[in-house]
């Protein structure tokens, strides 16, 4: 562990050099949940070299694009910046095909206007970022076109993603075709503060497949209870209720690939929601809004993606300057995936996924097409990915040498167990794609949220302590909804 540590102090180093000579080329501070942001924070470290000739038979018999350019309409460049070099993919799309990406710029605000002026107007935009609202609010609005007729889905490339593929299918066509999966949806906890009270150690416990909702639940109550005369304590903070309720493996809304029904009854989900009902009426939870597993020891578990967890090993670090080894000692700080609901077999994740949407009406299908493969082949193939592990655990430091995130290579390789669907299975409901009446925040009121959110939030932040009562407020939108879409 010693060497690691020097060997990583040295590539801060190397970084250090390149943060000051890029005078602020690197990505911003703050961080967010939203999946082209945190896609636009990955691209920004994703510059590593790559030797192209490895994907020299996976390619030559693919359509000739050469010369041709897809025009790529989002709030974030795929194309480097100031100094940084390619993507893994992108580089791969220019040197093995012959194409171009030509940047469309817009903000988060306003992507969807522009797509849809874009497609109206017959200005050229061929691809998109991926949200959840694609399938099937944005199918239906015809925003987007599907991909079978340009990627072959049977190629061994896309063998251990398949049953994530065929989740997304919808009326028998493939819009959506994930090539990873991303940000998912973790529990970080600090390994020494599990240690003082008498706890195991919950990625010990996933290891042996003994990480449920029991031991969970039990963790937090006894760490409370520990607590001394006049010490507050809490068992969890952060965003974690889609993710209590994904661990079960059910979603509020089926589809059976012609139609819609609304499973919000299910007794699966009502176990996770009493669980979070418990969580609330215990005390258990602290609603405070951090990006970082709170420091002061007053917090067993923090719930939030992968984007987080640099942050909060900072925070977690007593002396985070250039000059240190830039680690918590003894690798206190580790991750976990919400527990399995007890009697489960299985862990299921909640996470995003990445992937790219062609466009309606784009004349560049196999183009569009090429490019995604390209990603999957930066996603799949070991010397890529392990090009891209060295870059992800070089630390990230400001021009004053002061750390500003790091994951450590434990941390890393157990974060890309979890996101392998071999190990973990991936959940997508198609509830989130159902446009803001479904998934939207409005106001951020109880009355102006989305169904889902709701659903999956309101137990947490106090507007609701039964989840019968939640439950039969909302389950009627949901079969309107679901009747709009059915009926499409």
């Amino acid at each position: 562990m010693r060497t690691l540590k020097r060997m990583l102090a040295a590539l801060m180093a190397l970084t250090m050099v390149g943060v000051l000579g890029a005078c602020g080329g690197g990505s911003d501070d703050s961080k967010s949940a939203s999946s082209s942001e945190a896609e636009s924070a990955y691209k920004e470290k994703d510059d590593v070299a790559i030797d192209a000739s490895l994907v020299d038979d996976m390619v030559k018999n693919d359509p000739d694009i050469k010369g041709q350019t897809i025009y790529w309409l989002a709030d974030y460049d795929i194309n480097p910046k100031n100094n940084q070099d390619r993507s893994v993919a992108l580089s791969l799309f220019e040197d093995k095909y012959g194409a171009k990406v030509e940047y469309v710029s817009c903000t988060s605000d306003t992507k969807f206007d522009t797509l849809a002026s874009r497609i109206l107007g017959g200005d050229p935009v061929d691809m998109f970022p991926y949200e959840w609202d694609a399938v099937p609010n944005g199918v239906t609005k015809e925003q987007y076109q599907p991909l079978d007729d340009y990627l072959d889905l049977s190629d061994d490339i896309w063998s251990d993603m398949s049953d994530v593929i065929e989740m997304f299918k919808y009326k028998d066509k493939h819009y959506v075709v994930p090539y990873c999966l991303s940000d998912p949806l973790l529990i970080t906890y600090n390994r020494s503060l599990c240690e003082e009270n008498g706890l195991d150690d919950p990625y010990e416990m996933y290891k042996k497949d003994k990480w449920d909702w029991d031991a969970f639940m039990d963790m937090m109550k006894t760490f409370v209870s520990n607590a001394k005369d006049g010490e507050t304590r809490y068992g969890i903070n952060g965003w974690f209720g889609q993710a209590m309720v994904q661990s079960t493996g059910e979603t509020f809304v089926k589809y059976d690939g012609s139609k819609f029904s609304n499973n919000i009854s299910n007794p699966a989900i009502e176990e996770a929601e009493g669980v979070m009902e418990e969580i609330m009426s215990l005390g258990l939870y602290d609603p405070t809004w951090y990006g970082y597993l709170p420091d002061d020891g007053s917090t067993l578990f923090f719930g939030m993606a992968d984007w987080a967890l640099g942050a909060s090993n900072v925070k977690a670090d007593p002396n985070p300057d250039y000059e240190d080894d830039g680690f918590v000692e003894e690798n206190d700080l580790m991750i976990v995936p919400f527990p399995k609901q007890p009697g489960s077999d299985e862990y299921y994740l909640n996470c995003n996924f990445g992937a790219k949407m062609l466009v309606k009406n784009s004349d560049k299908g196999d183009a569009v097409a090429a490019y995604i493969k390209c990603e999957r082949l930066a996603a799949m193939i070991d010397e890529y990915k392990d090009a891209a592990k060295e870059k992800a655990i070089i630390p990230e430091v400001n021009a004053q040498g002061k750390l500003k995130s790091y994951v450590t290579e434990e941390q890393y390789d157990a974060l890309q167990d979890y996101k392998d669907p071999k190990n973990i299975t991936p959940v997508f409901d198609f509830g989130y794609g159902m446009g803001s009446r479904m998934y939207g925040d409005g106001e951020y009121t109880y009355e102006t949220r989305g169904v889902m959110n709701n659903l999956t939030s309101a137990l947490l932040n106090g507007d609701k302590d039964s989840w019968a009562v939640l439950r039969d407020e909302w389950s009627s939108v949901i079969d309107e909804v679901i009747d709009g879409y059915n009926n499409k």
